[in-house]
This record gives structure tokens, C-alpha cells and sequence, in this order.
């Protein structure tokens, strides 16, 4: 797998932006969100006003896996880093791909990294292998 790193400074043009998009729209199955929310997250993380970055792994065919991570501006007081997307494609899950994509998403981050995840999603037991914790229950007031 060859693995790309999008950053404000390296940034992605429109096509690799939307061939991200489209992926993570395609393989984020029942967690996912429309294609115009991820495409405004991966905007955001190479925007050099707000920052991030996107990673994504490749083979021949194309894009296997990605990961959108998004700056918070608050390092201190919340995690500096906010892991917004992950997918890996169906046909290549369970063979270390996410895993990979995560360890290349920690080392960077230049800080700590906050991520949600739905109790009942398969992931979640990744990112627990991976050093992350359940620190607090997240409440919403949606208005």
C-alpha cells in the first residue's frame, strides 16, 4: 500500500479531493454522511487557515483507505486534533489497512486526537488497540 498525506501545505487539488470524498461516501456504509459533508471536512483539514490533514492509502486499482483529520484550535483544553472520517474498502478489511492508516494518522498528529464512534461499530475496537480511551459520554442538544 502507498500512502498519501494531504496537509494545508501539500494540499490535494479538486479531483483527489473528490476521489477521497466519493470513497469515504462509498465505504463508510451506515456511520457516513452525505458526500457534501465529507468534501467540507477534507476542505477544512487543507485549508491554511483552519488545518488537518488526509491520508490516504492506495494499490493499483486505487484508494483502498482514507482518513480525514480535522485541527481543532483548542490544544490545552480539547484535543488538538479531531479524527473526523475513516474507511477502509469492504474488500480489504481485516488485513491490517485501517490499522496502518491510524498509525500514519497519529504520527501526524502534533497532539492529541478525539474521535466518535457508535458503540456498536467494529472500529471501535481498533482504535482501543491503538491506545484510545472512552473518557467521557458525549451529550448533544440539537436545536
Amino acid at each position: 500500500m502507498h500512502i498519501d498525506t494531504y496537509t494545508p501545505d501539500h494540499a490535494a487539488d479538486d479531483a483527489q479531493r473528490d476521489a477521497v470524498a466519493s470513497f469515504l461516501f462509498k465505504h463508510l456504509d451506515q456511520f457516513g454522511d452525505p458526500k457534501e459533508h465529507i468534501r467540507r471536512a477534507i476542505d477544512y483539514a487543507l485549508d491554511p487557515g483552519r488545518g488537518g490533514f488526509v491520508i490516504a492509502g492506495r494499490n493499483d486499482e486505487g484508494i483502498i483507505g482514507a482518513v480525514v483529520v480535522n485541527d481543532t484550535g483548542m490544544g490545552g483544553y480539547i484535543p488538538e486534533h479531531i479524527l473526523v472520517y475513516i474507511a477502509v474498502d469492504r474488500s480489504q478489511r481485516g488485513q491490517g489497512v485501517g490499522k496502518r492508516l491510524m498509525r500514519e494518522a497519529i504520527g501526524a498528529a502534533s497532539g492529541s486526537i478525539a474521535l466518535h464512534v457508535e458503540p456498536d461499530n467494529p472500529a471501535k475496537l481498533l482504535y482501543e488497540s491503538l491506545g484510545f480511551t472512552n473518557k467521557y459520554l458525549e451529550m448533544r442538544l440539537a436545536k
